[in-house]
């Protein structure tokens, strides 16, 4: 609303010019701060003007004193000072005169557009100052909110040796001055005189090389010094009559034009006789009953202003009607919306068509219902729309509610209006068909416009308030009689806009703000957009609204469980409850990761486990009402309901089971060997794309090369049956040759069971087991009985690795992929290459560490390949193999090179964190997603080196936009370092630390990479080594 990006206000100060705003107005001005629409440092006021009418100047002069007054205390001091406007940035709205089509002014009609980079979902109100005022030096802005206007996007204002005033126009037709008024300028930008409902003659003289001419508008800027003369108003006589110390001085009022009494002044051609003696309209005679006092209070501000240099800053377009501007704030199915109608903070249910050229505001509207073009729907509340529906509007038709108050009797009003006519009818077609007389519409000698027009009944003396359709409908040829019109108590649209409850209209406009925002954050959800619903959430936390949002998240993820492709969606929603949770706690809890297995939420997860979606929302409902009371509990709920969100999330990618087809085989013999071995992977581009639920909800691509690390796959395993009914789980760190074995037995289903912990011993190995059917932990059956009645005997499982932990190469995944090919193998079934790629996307939800699909992809399928997922569930991966030239592969077997950076990954962390924002759908992570997608493609079609490597640096830079932190300090200085000798360079896997890939602009630069990185001081311990691409993939070795 008032606040620009970078720019901060010291002050800004709203004036009113009724008591009854000054109240209201501050409210919604503190709540908009705490919104962001307004710096949070800045001092918020509001001030009345003096009951007499003061004028813009003179209600400016008020302001600025109650503004330094403020500042003055804040800093310590008991008197006014000057001192405190050295550095202050102070803007003065007025909110002008009463707008007839909104009973809050001007100051506050919102706007149907919305602030994409808001933080908290906030209305946008009228004013440019916002988009003028960056770089602009301490001073005083001051802007009428009586225009809507906006500035050309290449509108920059220069502030290089400014003194004094500037002021900014709006260009005009000649023809429209004539009732207005213009700046005269020189050509160097110094106004030489304000012309105010001038002749043709005297407007031509402003005419600039457009054919234009520049029109008085809002916006003008007092330097600091010329605000610490304006400061000196409030002790000089007769200007202190402006003031409200005057008026508690008991100072006569004196009416002060801001720009035909301040500005004019400091106009060059000007003299000081001109300025103070000659009449002019618009403002205050000089020659009235006050004319001593206006001459007298002209001499001064001539005396105290004149010689400030007064400057046309340029022009800025004013934007007058609301179906010109693009965008909509509200929850609504669009295609009930025509092009060129505007819905503005309001929610409409049901079949409601809303034509062109139609402005609905601030309404509660239910169908079946038609609003006819041309039209203005404004403060309707939901059970207005059966009335609205009888009336049977007309084009061109405007229908307001107000809320106004009698003393202390508050009535809802309703009426109807139109620009030239009533009702679009002459009014002697009014009278001849209702047999109202004019003179029981207006007074006698009274002025005979609709404004004041005593119209619309609100009271009847035996019946009580009138309600529309009893009021408007029978103006509008409904049911009703002459008569009961004749005996209520009738007001104008005049007097409905004075008695208005301001406080009562702010507050419903909040509410149904509230209420669409619910609206959109449940058709959000439902129909799987990618919105950012924190605004909103923030909002409504500032607001208090948080009970009835949680209430919206609880109804959305309870009722997608009817189809198993709303899990999705579902878990979603418990990510969101996440969010509104941290929000409550407002920064104060400690941090949003942590442990999610307190025994109390454990009910409500085995009711999620069990697939009973509805009761385990409701059981988690019940359960954070335990731990809404500290900011400590808001923040541990949190991160259950992200535990929960993981339940369904796996539930979701388990649904890719689908996709694994297990075949029946020739069985070995006991003892005989079953040996796989598998590449590494590199991520060429895409990677995070594959990610659930950016795999299942965007769709994901993920290109990547299989590659043998030093001369060798690096990943492998081996089975075989043997006789014992037990199972054997060796692993080997380091490689199996010279690594360290880790040994033990499993005789018992107990000795499997923390296979879903995947810190536990061998718990990848036990995945495997359970994962590959070679036993079930749910028979009744104890292991033993079970590996002899179905595999004769029991198992011994190996697995090694000669790639250290966290090298971001693919490692447990392909790991996964070469223990389930060794089990099938050893146990006689038969298997594709697809079925172990989802059978490891299967096991690794079984074994909790999430994860995506595209390592077992790089590891289990040879040479360069892309993987893609469509952005639907079940989750299922298609792998295209490509078939560059065999030179091309060559070149880049020779140009490639791995460098370890001697830094271990904490992948996991990683993971939650991308997977909480792709939920949260930041904007930066919706469109990251988009561009790692588009790479992986551009990838895949990649021709020469250069451009592979082009692809390479964009695939960094994307995974740093996506994980922030996933770049030490260390490898930056290594990829610096690096930089001349590449074509390209990225870390492998998600980054933060494992393995950096080089595309080298020559061949063979081993020894040059090692130079210079022996060359670079705290890089620590790192190694150079050499790539070969790997076409073959997994592979079985033979029996020796």
């Amino acid at each position: 609303m008032w606040s620009s990006s970078g720019f901060r206000w010291t002050v800004v100060v709203l004036t009113c010019q009724h008591k009854d705003s000054v109240y209201c107005f501050q409210r919604e001005l503190e709540s908009r701060q705490q919104r962001g629409s307004i710096s949070q440092g800045a001092l918020v006021l509001t001030v009345q003007d003096r009951q007499e009418p003061l004028g813009s100047g003179g209600a400016t002069l008020n302001a600025l004193l109650v503004a330094a007054e403020h500042l003055s205390d804040r800093a310590g001091h008991t008197v006014v000072t000057a001192d405190v406007l050295d550095d202050a940035h102070i803007l003065i709205l007025h909110t002008g005169r009463d707008f007839p089509w909104s009973s809050c002014s001007r100051a506050f009609c919102w706007l149907p557009q919305e602030k994409p980079d808001q933080r908290v979902q906030a209305p946008v109100c009228s004013n440019c100052v916002l988009l003028i005022c960056p770089g602009s030096p301490p001073g005083v802005w001051v802007c009428s909110t009586d225009m809507i206007l906006t500035v050309p996007p290449d509108f920059v204002l220069s502030w290089d040796g400014f003194s004094g005033v500037r002021v900014l126009a709006l260009p005009g037709d000649v023809s429209y001055a004539a009732n207005h008024g213009v700046y005269l300028s020189n050509p160097q930008g110094q106004v030489r005189d304000i012309i105010y409902k001038g002749t043709k003659e005297q407007i031509q003289q402003a005419v600039m090389p457009d054919g234009k001419v520049p029109l008085v508008s809002g916006p003008v800027f007092f330097s600091r010094s010329v605000s610490e003369k304006l400061l000196q108003s409030h002790v000089t006589p007769p200007l202190d009559g402006c003031t409200y110390l005057g008026l508690d001085s008991g100072a006569p009022p004196l009416q002060v034009s801001l720009f035909l009494d301040v500005l004019k002044c400091l106009c060059s051609d000007l003299t000081q006789d001109q300025f103070v003696s000659e009449d002019r309209v618009g403002c205050s005679s000089a020659v009235g009953p006050r004319g001593a006092a206006v001459r007298s209070g002209r001499t001064e501000l001539w005396r105290i202003l004149r010689g400030a240099p007064l400057s046309l800053g340029g022009c800025i377009l004013p934007l007058l009607m609301y179906c010109s501007l693009l965008g909509a704030e509200t929850g609504i199915q669009e295609s009930l919306v025509s092009d060129g109608a505007r819905v503005i903070n309001s929610v409409i249910e049901g079949d409601v068509t809303v034509a062109t050229v139609t402005v609905v505001q601030h309404c509660h509207l239910q169908g079946p219902l038609d609003v006819p073009s041309g039209c203005l729907l404004s403060g309707l509340e939901l059970s207005a729309s059966s009335c609205v529906r009888r009336l049977k509007l007309a084009k061109n038709s405007v229908v307001q509610g107000h809320r106004i108050e009698l003393g202390e009797l508050k009535l809802n009003v309703s009426s109807d209006d139109s620009n030239a006519s009533f009702l679009n009818r002459r009014w002697s077609l009014f009278y001849s068909r209702t047999g109202i007389q004019p003179e029981e519409l207006w007074a006698r000698g009274e002025q005979r416009s609709l404004l004041e027009a005593r119209l619309f009944p609100v009271l009847h003396p035996r019946k009580g308030a009138v309600g529309v359709e009893a009021g408007i409908g029978w103006l509008l040829g409904g049911a009703g009689c002459l008569q009961r019109w004749r005996e209520a108590w009738r007001l104008s649209l005049k007097e409905v806009l004075s008695l208005t409850h301001q406080e009562a209209e702010l507050q419903r406009r909040e509410e149904l703000l509230f209420l669409a925002g619910r609206r959109r954050v449940f058709d959000s959800l439902m129909s799987r957009t990618d919105v950012c619903l924190l605004p909103c959430f923030r909002a409504a936390v500032l607001g208090g609204q948080q009970g009835a949002l949680l209430e919206t998240l609880d109804n959305a993820a309870a009722g997608s469980r009817e189809q198993e492709l709303d899990l999705g969606v579902a878990a979603r929603c418990l990510s969101c409850i996440a969010d509104v949770l941290v929000c409550m706690a407002g920064g104060r809890g400690g941090l949003r990761s942590g442990p999610a297995a307190n025994e109390a939420w454990s009910s409500a997860y085995q009711l999620l486990e069990e697939g009973n979606l509805r009761g385990g929302v409701h059981a988690l409902a019940a359960q954070r009402d335990l731990w809404l009371r500290r900011p400590d509990l808001l923040v541990r709920a949190a991160r259950h309901y992200e535990g929960a969100g993981q339940v369904l999330l796996r539930q979701a990618v388990m649904s890719s089971q689908k996709f694994i087809s297990i075949g029946q085989g020739e069985v070995p013999p006991l003892e005989e060997w079953q040996e796989v071995e598998c590449p590494a992977r590199l991520d060429l581009a895409g990677g995070w794309s594959d990610t659930p639920p950016i795999a299942f909800e965007h769709g994901g691509s993920v290109t990547n090369v299989a590659v043998k690390v030093d001369g060798k796959r690096p990943i492998g395993a081996r089975a075989r049956r043997i006789s014992e009914p037990h199972i054997v789980l060796v692993s080997y760190t380091g490689g199996r040759e010279r690594g360290v074995s880790t040994e033990m037995v499993c005789d018992h289903l107990e000795d499997l069971k923390d296979y879903c912990q995947p810190h536990a011993p061998g718990a990848l190995l036990k995945a495997v087991c359970v994962c590959s059917g070679l036993v079930s932990l749910s028979s009744q059956h104890p292991l033993g009985h079970q590996l002899k009645q179905r595999w004769g005997g029991g198992l011994e499982l190996h697995s090694w690795s000669e790639l250290p932990t966290g090298s971001g190469l693919g490692t447990s995944s392909i790991l996964a992929g070469a223990l389930l090919a060794a089990v099938y193998r050893c146990t006689g079934r038969a298997y594709d290459t697809d079925s172990l790629i989802h059978g490891v996307l299967y096991l690794e939800q079984m074994l909790t560490t999430g994860g995506g699909w595209q390592d077992q992809v790089g590891g289990l399928v040879g040479g360069l390949k892309v993987g893609r997922s469509r952005a639907s569930l079940p989750l299922q991966v298609e792998v295209e193999r490509l078939s560059p030239p065999e030179d091309f592969l060559a070149s880049l077997e020779k140009h490639l090179l791995l460098v370890y950076t001697g830094k271990t990954r904490l992948a996991r962390n990683l993971l939650q964190d991308v997977v909480r924002s792709w939920y949260s759908r930041l904007p930066s992570m919706v469109q990251n997603a988009q561009q790692l997608v588009a790479n992986s493609e551009e990838c895949a079609r990649a021709c020469c080196l250069s451009r592979l490597g082009q692809c390479l640096d964009r695939s960094w830079q994307q995974k740093k936009l996506m994980a922030p932190g996933c770049e030490p300090a260390s490898v930056r200085a290594m990829m610096e370092a690096l930089r001349p000798l590449v074509f390209g360079q990225s870390l492998a896997g998600a980054g933060g630390g494992g393995f950096l890939y080089l595309l080298t602009r020559e061949p063979g630069q081993h020894q040059a990479v090692l130079q210079v990185l022996n060359n670079t001081p705290g890089l620590g311990d790192f190694s150079v080594h050499s790539v070969e691409l790997d076409m073959d993939g997994i592979t079985v070795l033979s029996q020796s």
